[in-house]
């Protein structure tokens, strides 16, 4: 499955004159503040239009947006002078620390040797066995024709299949449960301070600050409880955090300290929930909305489960569930926009960048671009098929990122919604409530707001 969401195969062949231009309607100080908040989708996905290389201004601080697919992994692949960095990977640092996802380039290079381990095959099968486990629970009470909030529920599944993951068998029901309510406060808190233009606002009183803050408070005493205990107790417990607490790099023979495993704990369980809930949530409103896509995944999971419970040995057989899950993830890639800073003086594009410089690039306007995908707002798990795989050009495709910077928890991440998908779809049919639209909601990740489905038993 793995193969499906890469980078494509088809080479684009534009020449190298690329188009540099400039986003239309900035402001004094706010820059294009206000249209990034307000409709960020519909403004980043029109700036192609003005070039392959755009000028965006994230209130006073120019950056760059990257349209051009080669381009994009022109700054994937050279992460020594495109290093993380940017109002996106700045902000969420207050959350994540410096883990995997936000470190530099050379702390990035020992983190990862040390985290990879704990994203092996094998490992990531007996994370598995928590999924269908979880949907049991997360569906039991679900009634025939009674609205679920399907958003809602998803976010408090993937919460709890993550700490399972993270802490096994270890973490009780109270603490599980305010776990999942202190993280969705948090990345609410988080999304709105990524889009303020001026900093000034988190730093005030206001009771949704002090919500943030308590709640970013007791999630970090959750993971330092739970680091503990297991230091107390270092057996493999056959979860990330034993892997965490085992890995030594095989250079240097050291470990993660005490303050790097809080920081990779954070990043997997803030981006291990979000974006597999937010993944699974668009899926099962694509399907509920599109009954032929619907009528073949039933089938096929029919034919494969017959009834029974899906296993990660059941995944190779399950086709029409890996693209469907891999077109909802094109259509509504839950990481929408990423950032980047140049660590030296450096050419992209044709144009000249200083050190220090903002590179910006929308895995979602690239997914929606008609010149590199075939009627981009369309829905169409067959684009994946094999024989249709060299149509999407190199680079277009970009839902876990890529190059050395590529999620290291991909594989297990689409394991996980794979086998959420199977087991709920295999059970039940979700059709949309009536007279409740459904609009794309661009906060930390790319959410469906509240989302009511009516659940039919299969």
């Amino acid at each position: 499955m793995a193969q499906t969401i890469g980078l494509g195969t088809q080479s684009w062949t534009n020449g190298p004159e690329y188009i540099v231009g400039a986003a239309p309607g900035r402001l004094p100080l706010l820059g294009h503040a206000l249209p990034l908040r307000r409709r960020p989708l519909e403004f980043l996905s029109a700036l192609p239009a003005r070039g392959d290389l755009v000028t965006v201004h994230f209130g006073r601080l120019p950056a760059y947006l990257v349209c051009h697919p080669e381009l994009v992994r022109q700054v994937l692949r050279d992460p020594q002078t495109f290093d993380k960095g940017g109002p996106v990977f700045d902000k969420a640092r207050l959350l994540i620390g410096d883990g995997l996802v936000t470190c530099g380039r050379a702390e990035h290079r020992h983190q990862r040797r040390l985290v990879q381990p704990a994203f092996h095959p094998v490992r990531v099968r007996g994370y598995a066995q928590q999924v269908v486990a979880e949907v049991d629970r997360a569906t039991a009470d679900w009634q025939p024709g009674v609205p679920v909030d399907v958003s809602a529920r998803m976010h408090t599944l993937t919460a709890r299949v993550t700490a399972r993951t993270l802490f096994s068998t270890d973490i009780d029901e109270p603490t599980m449960d305010e776990l999942a309510h202190d993280l969705s406060v948090v990345l609410g808190g988080m999304h709105r301070r990524m889009v303020a233009p001026l900093g000034w606002s988190a730093r005030l009183p206001t009771p949704g600050n002090r919500r943030f803050q308590r709640a970013l408070l007791r999630l970090g005493e959750v993971i330092d409880t739970m680091i503990e205990d297991h230091r107390r107790d270092p057996a493999d417990r056959g979860d990330l955090l034993s892997a965490l607490l085992a890995a030594r790099d095989e250079e240097s023979g050291e470990g993660l300290t005490g303050h790097q495993i809080h920081d990779q704990v954070m990043t997997m369980l803030s981006a291990g929930t979000e974006t597999t809930a937010n993944a699974l949530a668009w899926t099962l409103h694509l399907v509920g909305t599109h009954p032929a896509v619907e009528g073949r995944l039933h089938a096929e999971l029919d034919r494969v489960l017959a009834g029974r419970p899906p296993q990660v040995e059941d995944l190779p057989e399950l086709d029409c569930a890996r693209r469907t899950l891999t077109e909802s993830l094109r259509l509504r890639s839950p990481v929408w926009l990423l950032t980047r800073v140049t660590t030296v003086d450096t050419e992209l594009g044709g144009r000249r960048l200083r050190a220090g410089s903002t590179v910006a690039f929308s895995p979602y306007s690239l997914h929606h671009d008609p010149a590199l995908f075939a009627d981009p707002e369309v829905f169409d798990p067959d684009r994946w098929l094999p024989e249709r795989l060299e149509e999407v050009p190199r680079g277009a495709m970009l839902p876990f990122g890529g190059g050395a910077r590529k999620c290291v928890g991909d594989a297990y991440a689409l394991t996980e919604a794979t086998l959420a998908l199977a087991r709920i779809a295999e059970r039940w049919r979700l059709t949309p409530q009536p007279g409740r639209p459904v609009r794309a909601q661009p906060r930390m990740t790319l959410g469906t707001g509240p989302l009511p489905m009516l659940p039919v038993p299969r």
